[in-house]
């Protein structure tokens, strides 16, 4: 796991994304159990308060569970979640890059040839 200090992001928000991606992209499976949140925190030099609160947003989102004493677990992951969440991250990741290219100056054309072109070679 990357933490990056100087990004804008917060760290705890950092360490969500990429739990959530390694969930969503079934890297980490139903049952799967997280880091315990000291081990995590000593691991990456932060805070149990920061990692606790990762944890909790995912938590909030349903992709994990806290079992009392034993840590947080992945939940079981419906298609029709895993979709909405993908649609979600979609939609935030669009609107990232829309904002982006209306300060570059950039036209819908350039941006969806922009689009199709990395569509292509991936």
């Amino acid at each position: 796991m990357k933490i990056y200090q100087n990004s804008n992001e917060p760290i705890y928000k950092q360490i969500a994304a990429q739990l959530r991606e390694d969930i969503l992209s079934g890297k980490l499976k139903s049952g799967d159990p997280l880091p315990s949140i000291r081990v995590l925190a000593q691991n990456l030099k932060i805070s149990v308060i920061t990692t606790m609160k990762a944890y909790e947003e995912l938590s909030e989102e349903g992709l994990v569970t806290a079992s009392k004493g034993k840590g947080y677990f992945v939940n079981a992951q419906d298609k029709k979640m895993l979709e909405e969440q993908y649609l979600r991250q979609l939609e935030v990741d669009l609107t990232n890059a829309i904002n982006s290219a209306k300060i570059a100056g950039l036209g819908l054309d350039e941006v969806i040839g922009t689009l199709r072109t990395l569509w292509l070679i991936d």
